[in-house]
């Protein structure tokens, strides 16, 4: 059985409201999400009370704590729903239980945490290794769509920088854009 049969036949439908959160960091929730309509978030929030965001999560994405579905320990993370959405719950044991039987279902569990863990290899290495300005260039040309669903504070808080360095970074850029920018001529900022 495919992982879409299996998410078919076991799947819990459910819909959430913008500002609804599915699990909080320190919940023990064991399902698998797939996103059919709608956006989530999913965030840190640092003991101060400061919220790091991991990921959006738009429709056709899947996400879930592996720390909670597999290590049955506390969600490391929030998710709350940025808009109406509908969503497909299935245990993480369920699936998990079933492909130790069906090779089929196996292989759809191994593509999907393949899958998994070269998106999050691509985020460490876009936090780690690329300047606040290359992940929000990053940003624009691959999920362009977001800045239209989400405010600015929260594009800030994904790339990693505050909402004013944010303003600064998208200045500049605007700014290589206006044919009277001249960086050779010295100029860090846009003559205005």
């Amino acid at each position: 059985m495919n992982i879409s049969d299996f998410v078919a036949a076991n799947g819990k439908l459910l819909t959430k409201g913008a500002g609804e959160h599915l699990f909080r960091q320190g919940d023990l929730d064991t399902s698998l999400y797939i996103v059919r309509s709608g956006l989530l978030k999913a965030y840190y929030l640092s003991e101060d009370g400061k919220e790091n965001i991991k990921s959006f999560i738009m429709p056709s994405g899947q996400i879930g704590s592996l720390a909670a579905g597999y290590q049955q320990e506390t969600c490391t993370f929030s998710l709350i729903c940025l808009e109406q959405s509908e969503l497909v719950a299935v245990k993480f044991t369920d699936i998990y239980e079933a492909s130790r039987i069906d090779i089929e279902l196996s292989a759809g569990i191994i593509d999907f945490l393949l899958s998994f863990g070269i998106r999050k290899e691509l985020r460490e290495y876009e936090l780690l290794c690329l300047s606040a300005e290359e992940r929000y260039m990053r940003l624009l040309a691959n999920k362009p769509e977001l800045l239209d669903h989400v405010t600015q504070n929260e594009i800030a808080r994904y790339l990693g920088v505050t909402p004013v360095g944010l303003s600064r970074i998208k200045t500049r850029m605007n700014g290589r854009l206006d044919p009277e920018y001249r960086p050779e001529a010295g100029n860090s900022e846009p003559q205005v």
